[in-house]
């Protein structure tokens, strides 16, 4: 049994040094519960968990104390690119970064151009291996996320002969399957790395960063069990299931966590009334100030629903607008926050106008009127066509807002049928129209529905839940 587990987390993004998705919230969490497992749930091993990410130009790092910690060259076709790492720490943590002309080629973490964004991960990713040779610490494991750093693992599998990289074991853990970094044939080539030349894998997936990573690493981790079994399937498997069920016996699906100190009702400065599952009765002022806000009549009986999130067909909003609509007899308001799709934004602008006494859109991304939603919303729509982990429906019933879901990837994990939600199964407005009549008969009866409100305020989604699921991962692959 090794005294200590050297893990590096490779993550695009992380807060608080930068965000943009739910990936950062997963970089900024995750390694600090690792942490902080006690000796029991890491088999006695000490975890060294330390995390490594590209040196954005907008990113907040710069704002922190950063030394140098090493100098080195990146080899590209056509000479050498210069990088540079940094170290800082986020309580206590060790954070690397990585600096170098790829990374500061656009300002965004992700690039409107895809060609662009392969060069800055292909570059990251084998900086971060070049990195190992210059740092005093060596990595037991590397634990890569999504299409951005999988690149990292297929390069370690091909340099296996070097005694610095040999006896790294590696983990992938995949957030969004159908992301896959696009065909990066020219980016391999760049950086010296040739396509696969495997038959397990299908060939158009050779040359893509996600396919290569999967296929390189020791272990693979969907992030939520259902969505572990999902990518089997054609229907999600988006054409590599055949290869996934090959490796089916690597595949482990371990549900994210929810940050709950930052998403608490009973300490959360941006809603009206502190609440808990104990003392629901302060939680009307949020609704109120909810109506008030966005100008809906100001009625506390009346069941609010509402969405929150990026405006795309995945999260199923043009399956939730049709469902109101066959819904319209029953009484009810409805609320939705985000941006994305103008199609979308055009079909909600359209329910407004069709229900201007009851519905309002609000097509921004506005973080204060989103922690109102959860705490003063009824219920939290999630019609989503899949949805590996989602966070949303987490947060919501944190906040005493019953999601009701569609029966997919996390959404199925985390919401449980007749105690602290309701599901539909197909993707179709009839099935959501037919689970959100349910939901409201349920609302009809209060004692009934505070049972829903606080069941869900009860769940564990700490951190800590699934860091020990992880630290399982990793005694496993450093102990076979």
């Amino acid at each position: 049994m090794p005294a200590s587990i050297n893990v590096l987390f490779l993550a695009a993004e992380a807060e608080p040094f930068v965000k943009v998705g739910g990936l950062a919230d997963v970089a900024g969490s995750l390694p600090l519960a690792l942490r902080a497992l006690p000796y029991q749930a890491t088999h006695g091993a000490a975890l060294d968990v330390r995390l490594v990410l590209p040196l954005h130009l907008h990113s907040r790092a710069e704002s922190t104390t950063m030394r140098p910690v090493a100098e080195f060259q990146v080899y590209r076709s056509g000479g050498s690119i210069p990088a540079q790492v940094f170290e800082t720490s986020l309580n206590g943590m060790p954070v690397y970064f990585i600096s170098g002309h790829p990374l500061s080629a656009s300002p965004s973490v992700y690039s409107p151009d895809p060609a662009l964004d392969r060069e800055k991960y292909a570059f990251f990713s084998l900086a971060v291996l070049e990195m190992l040779r210059h740092v005093d610490w060596q990595p037991d494991i590397l634990h890569a996320n999504d299409w951005h750093t999988a690149l990292a693992l297929y390069a370690l599998r091909a340099r296996r002969g070097d005694p610095v990289l040999a006896r790294v074991r590696t983990l992938l853990t995949l957030h969004n399957l159908p992301y896959m970094g696009g065909e990066a044939a020219d980016a391999l080539n760049a950086y010296g790395l040739m396509p696969l030349n495997d038959d397990a894998l299908p060939q158009w997936a050779r040359t893509f960063f996600l396919p290569l990573g999967l296929w390189a690493a020791d272990a693979i981790v969907p992030v939520s069990p259902a969505y572990a079994r999902e990518i089997l399937t054609p229907d999600f498997g988006c054409g590599l299931e055949s290869y996934l069920n090959s490796r089916r016996e690597s595949i482990t699906g371990i549900l994210n966590g929810l940050d709950v100190s930052g998403w608490d009702p009973a300490a959360d400065a941006a809603i009206p009334a502190p609440f808990s599952a104990a003392n629901l009765e302060p939680r009307s002022a949020s609704k109120a100030a909810l109506q008030k806000s966005l100008g809906l009549p100001e009625d506390p009986r009346i069941p609010l629903l509402a969405m929150v999130g990026r405006v795309d067909r995945q999260k199923g909003q043009d399956l939730a607008f049709d469902a109101l609509r066959q819904s319209a007899s029953h009484a009810w308001q409805f609320v939705m926050l985000g941006s994305g799709d103008p199609a979308l934004e055009n079909l909600a602008a359209n329910l407004q106008a069709d229900f201007h006494d009851r519905v309002r859109v609000a097509l921004r991304y506005d973080a204060p009127l989103g922690r109102l939603i959860y705490a003063g919303a009824d219920m939290f729509l999630m019609p989503s066509r899949y949805e590996p982990c989602g966070l949303a429906q987490m947060i919501a019933m944190r906040y005493g807002c019953v999601p009701v879901v569609r029966a997919t990837g996390g959404l199925k994990d985390t919401v449980e049928e007749g105690r602290t939600g309701f599901l539909f199964r197909k993707a179709e407005p009839a099935d959501l129209a037919e689970a959100l009549e349910r939901a409201l008969g349920v609302y009809a009866n209060p004692a009934k529905w505070q049972r829903y409100q606080r069941n869900g305020m009860s769940a564990d989604f700490s951190w800590p839940r699934p860091a020990r699921q992880y630290a399982m991962l990793y005694h496993s692959l450093t102990s076979s």
